[in-house]
């Protein structure tokens, strides 16, 4: 039953996306949503138990806001590197202790790491995470350190 509802929403989605209703690019679709359908089946996905991350709806919502205006900060900043006459990096790889408690925060904090440009999660371990820093200073560990504290934040306690 999961599998049709999966299969008639990626079925919409496809259709709302493309706005398109030819015999080609709806043969492609249909083509696509089985490719992904039979992927997810094989990966278990659809079959194993959910991943359970309580969420803060409004804090999550605050931190989304908060990522997309690093993120823009950042790519000014690398902007500005990679076009001044004479690049001047310092690359540094560092650890940063891992401050979200669930494995889909802890997901959510890497990835965020990697979303910002300049900065990459190269590694996860058990209690932290190994990240490379295009332009490191004094501050970038307590900034990414900020970051895993406002995912945090996104977590909300109980079932």
């Amino acid at each position: 039953m999961k599998i049709f509802v999966l299969a008639i929403l990626y079925g919409l989605i496809w259709i709302s996306f493309s706005g398109h209703f030819d015999f080609l690019l709806l043969s492609f679709g249909v083509i696509s949503v089985l490719i992904v359908l039979y992927t997810i089946r094989r990966m278990r996905v659809i079959d194993e138990t959910a991943i359970k991350f309580q969420i803060n709806l409004f804090s999550f919502v605050t931190y989304c806001f908060w990522l997309i205006k690093e993120i823009l900060k950042s790519n000014i900043a690398v902007t500005k590197t990679i076009l001044s006459p004479q690049i001047k990096i310092k690359q540094n790889m560092f650890d940063v202790p891992l401050s979200p408690k669930s494995e889909a925060a802890q997901v959510i904090f890497a990835n965020s790491i990697t979303l910002t440009p300049g900065t990459i999660t190269v590694e996860t371990e058990e209690n932290s995470l190994l990240v490379h820093s295009l332009n490191f200073t004094g501050t970038t560990e307590d900034e990414i350190a900020d970051m895993g504290k406002r995912v945090s934040r996104c977590e909300r306690e109980g079932p």
